[in-house]
């Protein structure tokens, strides 16, 4: 059913035309779903995102909101490159042997046959997009945004081609981004060796400065030795010339603020086409760049040329190896120490990646950086967590160029024209712009003559350019007059998790802002990772990775849903356990039986009594009478489900979601199922004395299956698949929604002005907690439940006596006493002593109770125990509460949230004098005994 046409329908923002609110405005509400890589599987981390987008999109779309949820894919440029060309090799076969064209023709027939498989996954996730507007980032709509992007890019002078820093990975042959790199802590060496001053006579001298460095490789490509200005080891070398072990080139050692004095020796190697921090201070010096390192991680034939041919050719680690045992061999090499270090590896390759200086595209990222900063700044966007809006300006104000081009064929051939027949043009890097080569010949004819022959770059661009375009690019533009864009851009939330809110969340605000001068979105809401039950990242490795599909498949998908969305705070971690898992089936299997019940009675008692059972369906409202007619019981229920509505609605304006899955998990399970459904058996059942034809019997009908309807619209977002289960089933009126899903969320206009009851609420609590003290009272004394015997609840207040009174019938059959013998009185017919046979219990400082035990089970050892237990218990509840009661709390706390805990401390303080009380006067009957 949600999976078919029908649902799909119900995805669209279209919907929000046949939900009818009350005089709510129908405001767009759009979330960019963060792309998956067409090569990808379900895992935990799109399972978060997933259930906490749907919920999101849920609600505002019950809610009367024109909710766009716009799903995609990403060409995953490396990942789908590797994997077709694997299958070209166990072939036989290459790309470059087939050739660009039939190459791109293998990915393509592979995307179609086997790529986005996650998306039916993420059916099975229940993600509510509107799949009709799906898009992908190779698209021919995309493909022209991210043309133009370029080209608009280029024109503002952002765009620009030249040498700088970037990761280079030897295998895949290609830049890659930060993200793909990650750091894996492993045990290398710290080398230490010398560079030996020159004399002013250009001869080495006998001095030396001690360099260390875990890449000694890198030495072959030094162009200075840096010290701290005000290091005074170092400070009389500055200016003078060392020479570069083995080769015996002259570098000069210079002074920079950025060397650590206290780190190694306090003295760098400056290896400025090798590490990225080399390279800024290389810049700041004006520094020779050397490229010794080639391509395919071999030594490069520049060795040769700075006087080191004997490792021309060598892997970059046999290199390593053989450079540091000619530094032994000529008294060079100092020490080699064992040292633990941050290793950069290659996420698709494995291998040790390299920084190396390259020709590449960059994107100028000074002035749109400082727009995201102010963007963020002045409120345009709010970033939730708060704590993220710091790490965002101190990642921003880094500013340095963004690498976008990438060496590999699957992707968006970067829209840029070399001439190939005019040698002064190439000599001078011409180059032309253009969204095809036709446009491209036009500028270069005038210029470069009619014959100019033209080849357009070869290389791609990088993933993170087109998604950057996501959250516009997918409404039309840069087709900005469409019904789409003006209608869905900007977005209003980017949902994802914290680990890329710098590589693509960052992008997206630059590019929106630079391309279309509005912010994509207007909030950015950041979800932690998905660790286990340990905190521990899941990993293959660890063997902890909790699979989605298989838990979908024990424990059923609204489970998962509910198992993640419990934990999930904004910007921290969740962890997930079996446990976890199966307390949210328990919790799928209560919601499911409490439906069944529900529908049973009503099934049973349709014919029963005056009324018509067509007054009984889901859609009725409660007028003010009625409420005020009803036993103080239902209104105590109803008046507890329209204050969770209430919470439940205002939290998920806010975007928080664990906090209602709590308090909809604890009105279900103990307000409804635990007392109101086993009170309702007294209204409805004969055998309990109850008549479903009564006045009592049709309110409670009543009462069960609109609080059963409001309970399932409340947790549609988080459990779509079992409440639309249950929902079926229920009666409606022919007028109602063909779904749950497009039912309007619950308003407060639904129970009328005099809704919320406090007074009643109060007794409820009160009654149940009376309640669960008779029950333990017997189960401590082993009283069998089928023995229902006397007893006597005595009130300090009236109303509360009152109360209790109307309902004795319930009390009995949920305290499993006898009802002729069920007592309920004031305090002030208690008596002063306990009658012989009868333990006395302080449930609070108004309420107690008398049970009758028999002679048998008495034990005034066990009863002292008892009380000493609950005193117990009771002055640690007092000792916490007091100190929260602080001066600064006083002053700074909201009145509600003052008065509440210091009614609380006073309740606590004068049970505990009861329960005290109590004590003394068992311990003073004992000892009587004794005497």
């Amino acid at each position: 059913f949600i999976s078919g046409g029908k649902g799909r329908v119900f995805f669209k923002p279209e919907i929000a035309d046949e939900i009818s609110h009350r005089g709510r405005q129908q405001e767009s509400y759009v979330i960019p779903m963060p792309p998956p890589n067409v090569t990808g599987r379900l895992h935990m981390g799109h399972a978060m995102f997933a259930s906490l987008q749907d919920v999101l999109a849920r609600f505002h779309r019950m809610y009367g909101q024109r909710t766009l949820w716009l799903p995609g894919m990403d060409h995953a440029g490396i990942a789908t490159q590797m994997l077709v060309e694997r299958q070209l090799v166990a072939e036989g076969k290459s790309r470059q042997a087939i050739g660009r064209e039939a190459f791109l023709e293998r990915v393509w027939d592979w995307k179609e046959e086997k790529g986005g498989a996650i998306t039916e996954q993420l059916r099975r996730m229940g993600a509510s997009c509107d799949w009709s507007r799906e898009q992908f980032t190779l698209n021919d709509h995309m493909s022209g945004a991210v043309i133009q992007a370029f080209l608009k890019l280029h024109e503002k002078g952002l765009i620009f081609r030249g040498q700088r820093m970037v990761n280079w990975s030897p295998v895949l042959q290609t830049a890659v981004s930060d993200l793909e790199v990650e750091y894996s802590e492993q045990s290398g060496h710290l080398y230490y060796f010398k560079y030996v001053l020159v004399g002013p006579d250009g001869q080495p001298e006998d001095a030396f400065i001690p360099v260390a460095t875990t890449r000694p490789e890198t030495i072959l490509g030094d162009s200075a030795v840096c010290v701290h200005p005000e290091d005074p080891r170092y400070q009389h070398f500055v200016g003078r010339e060392v020479l570069v072990p083995i080769q015996g080139r002259k570098i000069p050692v210079i002074a920079d603020s950025y060397v650590e004095r206290e780190f190694g020796t306090g003295a760098l190697k400056i290896t400025p086409a090798h590490d990225f921090n080399d390279f800024e201070i290389a810049q700041r010096h004006n520094l020779s760049n050397h490229v010794v390192i080639a391509l395919d991680g071999t030594m490069s034939k520049s060795v040769a040329g700075l006087g080191s041919p004997q490792y021309e050719g060598l892997e970059r680690f046999e290199c390593r190896k053989r450079l540091w045992e000619d530094l032994e061999a000529v008294g060079l090499a100092i020490r080699k120490e064992e040292h633990l270090q941050r290793v950069p590896l290659s996420q698709r390759s494995g291998e040790v990646i390299e920084p190396m200086l390259s020709d590449q595209w960059f994107v100028r990222t000074e002035d749109m950086a400082q727009r995201a900063m102010d963007a963020v700044e002045s409120g345009e966007i709010r970033i939730q967590p708060e704590r993220y809006t710091k790490i965002w300006r101190g990642w921003l104000e880094e500013k340095q160029p963004w690498c976008i081009s990438r060496q590999l064929w699957w992707g968006h051939r970067i829209p840029v024209y070399y001439p190939t027949n005019r040698p002064e043009a190439e000599a001078s890097g011409k180059y032309y712009v253009a969204r095809s080569l036709e446009e491209a010949l036009a500028q270069a004819r005038p210029e470069l003559g009619q014959d100019v022959e033209l080849e357009q770059d070869p290389d791609v661009l990088d993933t993170w350019f087109s998604s950057g375009l996501w959250p516009f690019a997918t409404v039309g533009w840069p087709d900005e007059s469409g019904a789409d864009f003006k209608a869905f851009y900007p977005a209003t939330i980017l949902e994802t998790g914290y680990d890329i809110l710098f590589f693509w969340v960052a992008r997206m605000v630059m590019m929106g802002l630079a391309l279309t001068d509005k912010a994509p979105f207007k909030e950015i809401y950041l979800h932690g990772l998905v660790r286990d039950d340990k905190g521990q990242k899941m990993s293959k490795t660890k063997g902890n990775v909790v699979d989605p599909l298989d838990s979908i498949a024990e424990y059923g998908t609204d489970a998962l849903r509910f198992a993640l969305l419990t934990s999930s705070v904004p910007g921290m971690d969740s962890p997930l356990s079996k446990g976890m898992l199966e307390n949210a089936k328990a919790f799928t299997n209560k919601i499911w039986n409490v439906g069944r019940f529900i529908v049973t009675e009503m099934e049973k008692n349709k014919t029963v009594g005056s009324s018509s059972s067509s007054a009984y369906v889901v859609e009725q409202c409660f007028s003010q009478d009625d409420l005020a007619s009803m036993p103080w019981i239902e209104r105590a229920l109803l008046s507890k489900a329209f204050g969770l509505a209430g919470s439940v609605t205002q939290s998920l304006m806010e975007n928080k979601i664990a906090p209602p899955t709590k308090a909809l998990k604890e009105f279900l399970q103990e307000d409804f199922a635990a007392w109101y459904i086993e009170v309702s058996k007294t209204r409805l059942q004969p055998s309990l004395g109850g008549d479903p034809g009564s006045e009592r019997g049709s309110i409670a009908q009543r009462v069960l299956l609109y609080t059963l309807g409001l309970t399932l619209r409340l947790l549609q977002p988080f459990m779509p698949f079992l409440t639309e289960a249950v929902w079926q089933r229920l009666p409606h009126k022919p007028s109602c929604p063909g779904s749950l899903m497009i039912t309007p969320w619950w308003d407060s206009q639904e129970g009328g002005a005099v809704a919320r009851d406090e007074e009643a609420e109060t007794w409820f609590a009160k009654m149940c907690t009376v309640i669960t003290q008779i029950r333990n009272v017997k189960a401590q004394y082993e009283i069998p439940p089928k023995d229902r015997g006397p007893l006597t609840i005595w009130c300090r207040d009236e109303g509360l006596c009152s109360a209790l009174q109307a309902e004795i019938s319930v009390i009995a059959w949920l305290a499993r006493a006898d009802a002729a013998q069920l007592k309920v009185d004031s305090f002030g017919r208690k008596g002063g002593e306990t009658p012989s046979g009868v333990v006395r219990t302080v449930v609070s400082e108004e309420l107690e109770f008398d049970m009758p035990i028999p002679e048998k089970s008495v034990d005034i050892g066990k009863e002292e125990a008892r009380l000493q237990n609950q005193l117990q218990e009771i002055t640690n509840q007092l000792e916490t509460t007091a100190k929260k009661v602080t001066p600064s709390f006083l002053e700074k706390a909201n009145p509600q949230a003052r008065e509440k805990i210091l009614k609380k401390k006073t309740e606590l303080e004068q049970t505990q004098a009861a329960v005290a009380q109590q004590l003394a006067e068992l311990k003073k009957s004992a000892q009587e005994l004794v005497g």
